[in-house]
């Protein structure tokens, strides 16, 4: 029975992620709360490699936090544990959970649309709601504000060092997350529709989420021109005709142009300009861009 019982534990243990740990937020880091959140996760295992994503997703922008974390995970090893603390509901009923996906990656995070883009994009494996009655910084039981210390990054940090198995997070849910709606590529009727996802925020690129294979549709080649509508909740922002190409220095200084971007999504820009703040264009769920030839 005892040798019985040391296989299934070295079984579980073998299926825990141990591997490195990532965090986002929203906080910046003027202040001490990225400390502290790594200072637990070194406490639980001195030796786990910890890294940042980023902490400047603009404040309880959900949606960005979404789409930053699908840009980054693909990069990172299967195994690897991301823990996401953009949470306007902090100490509310929405739920702890830790998401694995298909591709063996793991997401620590409030579920309120943050894990949106990683379930598309990686597919959902299992949820877990955390159990903070085991998994939980010891005496934050009254700190009902900064679950990112006290729950995402101590249960981060448990999981990625291989502390916990998946399966001691706590219970399982059915395999769905909550899903920001958002309007998806499709080509209809001679025109590509989709959706302006993300800025590049110290270029002002527009970055879309229109896929190469939709964009090829409408069988456009080098230098040929598009007309582009952006519209923001079904008002028109922007509408005008630029010119395809491959890269910025195939136009000239302060012109625009469409492209693919490192993703292989089209993508708009200023060859050594910035699109967003000259056109005054933003990104998220109720931007959109419609382009024909």
């Amino acid at each position: 029975m005892f040798i019985l019982a040391l296989g299934a534990l070295l079984l579980s243990r073998a299926a825990s992620p141990a591997g490195p740990l990532v965090l986002q937020s929203d906080f910046g880091t003027r202040d001490a709360a990225v400390a502290s959140m790594k200072g637990v996760a070194i406490s639980v295992a001195p030796q786990l490699a910890v890294y940042d994503l980023t902490h400047e997703i603009p404040a309880f922008n959900i949606w960005e936090a979404s789409l930053r974390l699908a840009q980054t995970a693909a990069y990172w090893p299967p195994g690897t544990v991301f823990v996401s603390v953009v949470d306007p509901g902090v100490g509310t009923a929405r739920k702890s959970v830790v998401l694995k996906t298909r591709s063996g990656h793991f997401f620590v995070s409030p579920d309120n649309g943050t894990l949106t883009a990683v379930a598309e994009q990686l597919g959902i494996a299992a949820v877990r709601q955390i159990d903070e009655t085991v998994n939980r910084l010891a005496h934050s039981e009254n700190s009902h504000t900064f679950h990112g210390r006290d729950v995402y990054a101590y249960t981060g940090a448990r999981l990625a060092a291989g502390i916990i198995s998946f399966e001691e997070v706590g219970p399982e849910l059915a395999a769905e997350v909550t899903m920001i709606p958002y309007q998806k590529p499709r080509f209809e009727s001679g025109r590509v529709y989709g959706n302006i996802e993300i800025l590049d925020p110290q270029y002002g690129n527009i970055w879309t989420n229109i896929d190469r294979a939709t964009f090829e549709l409408l069988h456009l080649q080098p230098g040929d021109q598009v007309g582009i509508t952006i519209s923001r909740d079904g008002a028109v922002v922007v509408q005008q005709s630029l010119p395809y190409f491959a890269t910025f220095g195939e136009v000239a200084a302060g012109k625009t142009l469409l492209y693919l971007n490192s993703l292989d999504k089209v993508a708009l820009a200023i060859n050594q300009g910035n699109f967003a703040a000259t056109f005054h264009i933003g990104s998220g769920a109720g931007w959109n861009i419609e382009i024909d030839k």
